[in-house]
């Protein structure tokens, strides 16, 4: 059963949905959808079990897939012909990609950030039980909470990505993603569907990633290639897998240049 997902909707003009990744939500992409809310409408989507979404018991990539086609027929955004392009970071990229190849017609352009429709080793798991653990500890601060999330994983960063999800009760704090979902699904999470690997999406894709990422691989756009036939790939220099961040506006170019389909010939 599909979710009602919540969005930020800017701008206006042709339709351009963001699906952020794992642990992120809407409000992490505000930034970008600002900018390129000039010429488009920019729906910035929060995925389920994330953001002011709802919760679910599962989170599959087809489940999370239809959610977003859902919407995009809430909205009527296939309906003038012209179908919305959807960009997507990380979790959110395999997420854009599941739609393009299971609902081709819902997609009239694809972007894919920093992610491989491949699989990953599992990185998050232990983020997952420092986040729980907190939860239950009925921590009361946010300086009590960082630095219990700094003594499990020492990077300032990501502690303070992690800490955009906090929300406060009363006298103690929680997280308003679902951990018990994530953490079920996170096999899920780090693989691609195996049952979509001999789709193809024949619409214009490109492949945006870091180049201090290891995300994704010189060795990885043959699988790119098979999915995807007319995909480019751009690299955003000292650039990590949060690239958005680490050089927003060379990745605002980029998008933009893919937006308005200036990147080039096919399949190069």
């Amino acid at each position: 059963m599909t979710v009602d997902l919540a969005f930020e909707d800017l701008g206006s003009g042709p339709p351009l949905l963001m699906l952020h990744g794992l642990y992120g939500s809407s409000g992490n992409w505000r930034r970008i959808g600002k900018a390129l809310s000039d010429r488009h409408r920019v729906l910035s989507v929060d995925l389920r079990n994330h953001g002011g979404s709802p919760w679910a018991a599962t989170m599959s990539y087809a489940e999370m897939a239809a959610d977003v086609a859902a919407l995009i027929e809430r909205l009527g955004l296939d309906a003038a012909g012209e179908a919305p392009a959807v960009l997507g970071h990380s979790m959110g990229g395999k997420v854009a990609m599941t739609l393009a190849l299971t609902e081709p017609a819902k997609v009239g352009r694809l972007i894919v950030v920093d992610i491989a429709p491949v699989v990953y080793r599992d990185h998050f798991s232990s983020y997952n039980d420092a986040m729980r653990d907190v939860a239950a500890s009925g921590a009361t601060s946010r300086e009590e909470i960082k630095r219990a999330l700094l003594a499990t994983m020492p990077d300032d960063r990501t502690v303070g990505f992690l800490m955009t999800n906090l929300v406060r009760h009363e006298e103690r704090y929680d997280w308003r993603i679902n951990l018990a979902a994530i953490s079920r699904a996170m096999p899920e999470i780090g693989a691609f569907p195996e049952a979509l690997l001999d789709r193809r999406y024949d619409g214009p894709v490109t492949v945006i990633d870091g180049e201090r990422s290891d995300y994704v691989s010189i060795g990885d756009r043959s699988r790119f290639l098979a999915l995807f036939p007319h995909v480019r790939f751009v690299t955003i220099a000292d650039a990590g897998h949060w690239l958005h961040a680490d050089r927003p506006e060379a990745f605002i170019a980029a998008a933009g240049a893919a937006l308005d389909g200036a990147d080039g010939a096919d399949g190069e």
